[in-house]
This record gives C-alpha cells, sequence and structure tokens, in this order.
C-alpha cells in the first residue's frame, strides 16, 4: 500500500508525461511498473476505498451521473488484451461511470461506482441467434446500478442518465436498488399503456401532453449553426411502461411486468427558420411530476449531466491517458485507477470555480498551495484570493493569458498549471523537512 500511495503522488505532480519523466529515477520507475504487473493490484481494488467513502452518506439526496467514455489507443498498438473500438477500426477498453453530486450545489462528492469493459469482436461467420445470446454492453448500466446499490436510510439516490440506459432491465434494476431515475428516452416509438389500459407509441402519447410552462436556454452555435436562445415548452403526464415481449431469463425471474412513472417532455417552439432540427428531449423519472416546478426540478437534474462528460475531458485531455505505451491490458487499466482519482479532484475544483467562484481559496484549498503560487505567479495578497482567483492564476502557470475576452481556462492549460504548481510543491517540502 505504501508503494500505491507512492506511485500516486508522483503520477499527481506530473499528470500527463510518460511513467519514465513521472519517476525520479530508473528505480522508481521500475517499481511502478511492478506494481502494475502485480495481478493483486486492480483497477477495482485500486478504486473501491475512494467509491465507498463516496457512497457513505447518512442524509440527503444526491444525483448519481452515469455515462461511458472510450479509450482508444490506436489499431496498430501492440497491446494484449485490448478489443475493438469506435467502427471496429481501433483498439482499446470502456470505462463507465457514476458520478456522485449535491443537486443543491452541484458539489462533486466524487465516484461511486466504476466499470472498465472491453467490447468482444463479432466472430466471423456469426449468426444472428448467437450474436444476441451474447452478453450486450447495455448491461453495464445496470451492473453499475448494483454497484452502488440501495441508498441508507434518511438519504435518495437520484440515477442520472443519457439515452444509453433507456432498457427496460435498467429500470428494474433501479426499482429493486430502491433508486430513483431520471433517463432521456431513445425509444419514442416503444409502446406505453395508457390510463385506459391501450396501447400507444410513447411519441405519440406525449405529444397530447398540454404545456404547463416554458423557460428560454442559451444554444452554443454548432453544426453550422449559430448560437441562440431557445424557447423550450415543458409538458409532463403519467406513463406506465410494459415489459418487452422478448424477455431474458432474469426478466423472466424477478416477474416485473410493468413499471409506473412520469415522463417529461421539453420542446422547442418558434425555432427560427435556419433551425434545421429544434429542441426536443423526453425524459422519464421516478420523482413525482403535477407542476411545472417539479418538471423543471428534473429538467435541472438532467442538465447536470455535463459534469460526467468533464471528468472525461480531464482523464483524457489531462492524463493523457490515450498516449501511453504501455504493453498491456492490465498495466493501462490500473493507470487508469490512479488517474481516476487525479480528474476527480481537478473537476471538483473547476466546479466550484464555476458555481461558488466568491468562495475564499483557503476554505478549499491548504494557504501553502496559495502561498507558492503566489511566488510563481509573482503576485500578492494571496490569501485574500477567491477560488477563482486561484485556478485562475494556476491555469497560468499552464499558459492561460487570462484577457478579458479568453473566457475560463481550458482543460489543457489547466492541467499544466496543476503539474507545475505539484513539482513546485515537492521542490518546496524537502527545504522545508531537510532532516525527513
Amino acid at each position: 500500500m505504501r508503494r500505491v500511495v507512492k506511485v500516486a503522488a508522483q503520477i499527481a505532480a506530473n499528470t500527463d508525461a510518460s511513467t519514465p519523466s513521472q519517476t525520479e529515477n530508473w528505480s522508481d520507475c521500475k517499481r511502478v511498473y511492478e506494481l502494475f504487473d502485480n495481478d493483486h493490484i486492480t483497477f477495482q481494488k485500486l478504486l473501491e476505498p475512494h467509491w465507498r467513502a463516496t457512497r457513505a452518506r447518512k442524509e440527503g439526496h444526491f444525483l448519481l451521473i452515469c455515462d461511458t467514455t472510450e479509450f482508444d489507443f490506436g489499431i496498430h498498438r501492440k497491446t494484449k488484451g485490448l478489443g475493438p473500438t469506435g467502427d471496429g477500426n481501433g483498439r482499446g477498453f470502456f470505462l463507465h461511470s457514476a458520478m456522485m453530486v449535491d443537486p443543491t450545489n452541484s458539489d462533486l462528492i466524487g465516484m461511486a461506482a466504476q466499470e472498465i469493459f472491453h467490447r468482444k469482436p463479432c466472430r466471423k461467420g456469426e449468426k444472428l441467434m448467437e450474436r444476441k445470446k451474447r452478453a450486450r454492453e447495455s448491461e453495464v448500466w445496470g451492473r453499475i446500478v448494483d454497484q452502488v446499490g440501495p441508498p441508507a436510510p434518511g438519504v435518495r439516490f437520484t440515477h442520472v442518465c443519457d439515452r444509453g440506459a433507456d432498457n427496460y432491465e435498467v429500470f428494474c434494476h433501479l426499482v429493486l436498488q430502491r433508486s430513483d431515475w431520471v433517463i432521456r428516452a431513445a425509444q419514442l416509438q416503444r409502446s406505453i399503456i395508457m390510463p385506459n389500459g391501450e396501447r400507444m407509441p410513447l411519441d405519440q402519447y406525449v405529444m397530447g401532453w398540454q404545456p404547463v410552462g416554458s423557460y428560454d436556454l442559451y444554444v452554443q452555435a454548432q453544426n453550422g449553426q449559430p448560437a441562440r436562445w431557445a424557447k423550450l415548452e415543458v409538458s409532463f403526464g403519467d406513463i406506465l411502461m410494459p415489459a418487452p415481449q422478448q424477455r431474458t431469463p432474469w426478466l423472466k425471474e424477478i416477474g416485473i411486468v410493468t413499471i409506473a412513472m412520469w415522463g417529461i417532455q421539453v420542446r422547442e417552439v418558434d425555432a427560427p427558420a435556419h433551425v434545421k432540427e429544434p429542441l426536443r428531449w423526453v425524459l422519464f423519472t421516478s420523482h413525482a411530476t403535477y407542476s411545472y416546478n417539479d418538471a423543471y426540478r428534473v429538467i435541472e437534474y438532467y442538465e447536470q449531466r455535463p459534469m460526467v462528460e468533464d471528468y472525461h475531458k480531464a482523464i483524457k485531455t489531462g492524463c493523457s491517458l490515450e498516449d501511453r505505451q504501455y504493453q498491456t491490458t492490465a498495466r493501462l487499466e490500473r493507470l487508469t485507477g490512479m488517474m481516476s482519482l487525479q480528474a476527480v479532484r481537478l473537476v471538483q475544483l473547476r466546479t466550484m470555480v464555476r458555481t461558488q467562484p466568491e468562495t475564499p481559496a483557503t476554505k478549499v484549498v491548504s494557504k501553502r498551495w496559495i502561498e507558492i503560487l503566489a511566488r510563481l505567479r509573482k503576485k500578492t495578497d494571496p490569501l485574500e484570493w477567491t477560488i477563482r482567483n486561484f485556478y485562475r492564476e494556476m491555469a497560468g502557470l499552464g499558459g492561460f493569458l487570462g484577457r478579458k475576452g479568453d473566457g475560463e481556462p481550458g482543460w489543457q492549460t489547466t492541467w499544466r498549471g496543476f503539474n507545475k504548481l505539484i513539482q513546485a510543491l515537492r521542490g518546496y517540502e524537502p527545504r522545508r523537512h531537510p532532516t525527513q
């Protein structure tokens, strides 16, 4: 365990460098490789203490924002154990994460559960029935729900997921784990049971709901369309979702044949003529929805989902994980575990800068960090800095200029500045404790 702690500290000091650059001498580098080759040190064992600590809430309501990201190490990489990625022309693996967030202030608590999985290539000449019998990638959503488990008394969990989780089995896992959900619908043509007992396509059913209110949303420029303010109309209704006709053995075993929930439709109205596809989405939720305020609260939960995308960018862009040249998948998975914790810390900092920018920096990071950063940046009165001041000055070490029109720092400058600060702190320690 001491070696794990030392390796984690060395990685934190230079997150986007290669392992030889992260270690101080060949002996240290060799020990890192030995650690990553140790069969007793796995991705799960490295992160399990963090997951348990994150889930150990005694009271309150928390969002579990779930998503999958792909790590592609290239088709020509000679790394043992990697599976196909993308359209089959890449090699790598996938990371599925459940990020715990406090919905009252958007604070990132940590990761509640994670799993690395590999896509299995289709066997040449494989028949349709054989393919159907293979384990489906979508099952990871249910496994993560089970890994998070049920909330403790006095605690409420709400899993927030994109369209990949729109699967009847996922809803069943949530019901069995006594957890709530906000999931964007992907299968708008699926049949649902109306209050009169008849079946109707979901898409047709929700279009019959009456609007209860609207709000404005700023939409950034994308796909050749300019940025705009979109007027979004909100409607909602009851939904009774039936089990699919073709049920897996697990669905037959648990015996859940219908699930009652609410649906919320968000639809852009009065879109400009140049908008080819007005915004529209439908959310499934277990949160009781009887008014516009109830619906808007659920929409706010869903709108926090991009936080997990920030986390993925932190690992990929900041840690340069896909550039690592390890020759085995096991080494890459263990390294991913180490990098995951570093990404959590920086996302926590960045989120606080967005949501609570005027928080005194001394309440978030140690005075020593602030003082060393001020020396490096040749600034005065650092103990009066807000967390936003600290964050921007740290990014300045990485090349962020902070001009009037520059906006907020990106991930690359943030990571570079973070690395330089950690290196300065490591150099400061021996001078502070010369006898150690």
